[in-house]
């Protein structure tokens, strides 16, 4: 199994976890700003992915010329040009990437001016590092798929863009952040996830107001007795001390 069909599938066990089972998903962060560089970097290698840098526009220029990458973090403004340069090169070049630009740069125009030439998703500063992974997961995931956005384990479809869900191709009724945390346990279907990156993606800059993280456990209890009433093949585990993994029962 490819690694891109595990990021598909990804059933426990199916592709088993180690430190090089990424190694052939290489992802380009160009960014020139160092604290935010590593925190990307850091992130983005514990999800095992290979990560190059480019800190200003002739690197980057130079690196996309040279190779191939599965996706590219591209920010707006770089020393030395910008960012949509590159975006462009690779436009005249007839080189497909997976793109997301991250920017600060938050204007109508760039952002369509960034799809136009190809980008897949815009997604601009500040950011958590949980939703710029949710996005480099969905994004490679769409490009498998051929396109669909629709997450599947089991007899479970899920359509993170309609917001609708299914078991057994019956519809699932679930409050917003229920539909959110079900989302977040598909894009890392088999894979242990921390009650705080789980309580960071679903509450955001909220996830910090309460002394504890009761409410996940609430929230956690509420989404499980929905899956096992809607008869889906699909668990939510506890990690104890740790998390939560979503796994086909």
């Amino acid at each position: 199994m490819s690694v891109l069909q595990y990021l598909l599938e990804g059933s426990p066990g199916s592709f088993p976890i180690t430190p090089d089972s990424f190694a052939d998903v290489k992802i380009l962060l160009i960014e020139d700003e160092p604290e935010l560089t590593s925190v990307i970097v850091r992130s983005l290698e514990r999800e095992r992915f290979v990560v190059e840098v480019a800190r200003d526009h002739a690197t980057a220029v130079r690196k996309t010329a040279d190779h191939q990458y599965d996706l590219i973090l591209l920010d707006i403004m770089l020393p030395g040009g910008n960012g949509l340069d590159v975006l462009q090169g690779l436009k005249a070049d007839g080189r497909s990437a997976n793109v997301i630009i991250i920017s600060a740069k938050d204007s109508l125009d760039d952002k369509l001016t960034g799809l136009d030439l190809g980008a897949d998703d815009y997604l601009t500063k500040p950011f958590h590092i949980a939703e710029l992974n949710a996005r480099v997961r969905s994004v490679l995931r769409r490009k498998a798929l051929g396109g669909s956005e629709a997450l599947v384990a089991g007899n479970l479809v899920l359509d993170p863009v309609g917001r609708t869900a299914a078991v057994g191709g019956q519809p699932m009724a679930l409050h917003r952040k229920e539909f959110d945390m079900l989302t977040y346990f598909l894009l890392n279907k088999g894979r242990l996830v921390s009650r705080g990156s789980l309580a960071e993606h679903v509450w955001g800059d909220h996830a910090d107001d309460g002394d504890n993280l009761d409410f996940v456990y609430a929230q956690i209890k509420n989404l499980r007795k929905r899956l096992k009433q809607a008869g889906a093949s699909v668990e939510v585990k506890a990690v104890y001390g740790i998390g939560y993994k979503l796994v086909e029962a």
